[in-house]
């Protein structure tokens, strides 16, 4: 065996190590992500999606960066199983076109009035009763579960990384105004909208977890998540309006 052969043979031993090693690392993951998915998410799916990530990590990494090859491999599997959600929604065109009627309606009376759109006020602009009004936020909550951060610091990122393609400087200057952006508007949310994202995203509570500390039904919670994530929508038009859904 030449040397090249034995250095190839010997890169692929160390790769099938790691991915055994760390296998563990992806179903943790998955089920962790689980927790916070709708019923018709499989977990399998996803851990096939995140064993794909754990394949690319171990072939990626590069110790002299200093990050330890779990925490590398555990960004790699998140976003490899959030790509696979992204890919495989399970959300009709229906929703999502009524969500972004609802971020319009938002960003219209805020423009208004200058101050937080309330419910009773979108459902008027739209033209329905609140109950019909709840009911499209219930629906929406599963168009995009995951936060705006994740979508496209994690999720397009990797994605980048695994083709080999890295952000330029104008990339990084955009993306960093980007979360900038996203951090002034969730700080900006109506207090239990805040605070609800806050147990979401920072605590990592489950929707049923959170209704218990608020007082209130987990649909209640859902339908608060999913305005506040169309709320946030309707903030950041300017910034999404290249990736929205035809």
């Amino acid at each position: 065996m030449n040397g090249l052969a034995a250095y190839s043979a010997m890169q692929e031993h160390n790769c099938n190590e790691l991915v055994t090693q760390h296998a563990p690392l992806v179903k943790r993951i998955a089920y962790h992500l689980m927790n916070r998915l709708p019923p018709n998410v499989q977990a399998d799916d996803l851990i096939q999606a995140g064993m794909i990530g754990l394949l690319e990590a171990s072939r990626n990494y590069d110790p002299s960066q200093g990050a330890s090859f779990e925490t590398y491999a555990g960004i790699r599997i998140r976003g490899s199983m959030l790509d696979e959600i992204r890919r495989s929604d399970w959300t009709p065109r229906s929703v999502h076109r009524k969500a972004r009627v609802v971020a319009e309606a938002m960003r219209t009376i805020e423009n208004e009035y200058g101050r937080d759109a309330r419910d009773v006020e979108v459902a008027e602009e739209l033209g329905m009763t609140l109950k019909e009004y709840h009911a499209i936020l219930q629906d929406a909550s599963g168009c995009r579960i995951f936060s705006l951060d994740e979508l496209t610091a994690v999720g397009d990122v990797m994605r980048g990384e695994a083709g080999g393609v890295h952000a330029g400087p104008y990339e990084g200057l955009q993306k960093d105004a980007f979360k900038e952006a996203l951090a002034q508007e969730i700080a900006g949310l109506p207090e239990r909208e805040r605070l609800v994202m806050a147990l979401y995203y920072d605590e990592e509570l489950n929707l049923r977890e959170i209704g218990q500390i608020l007082g209130v039904s987990e649909s209640r919670v859902c339908q608060i998540h999913s305005q506040a994530a169309l709320r946030l929508r309707s903030r950041l038009e300017e910034w999404l309006a290249d990736t929205e859904e035809e």
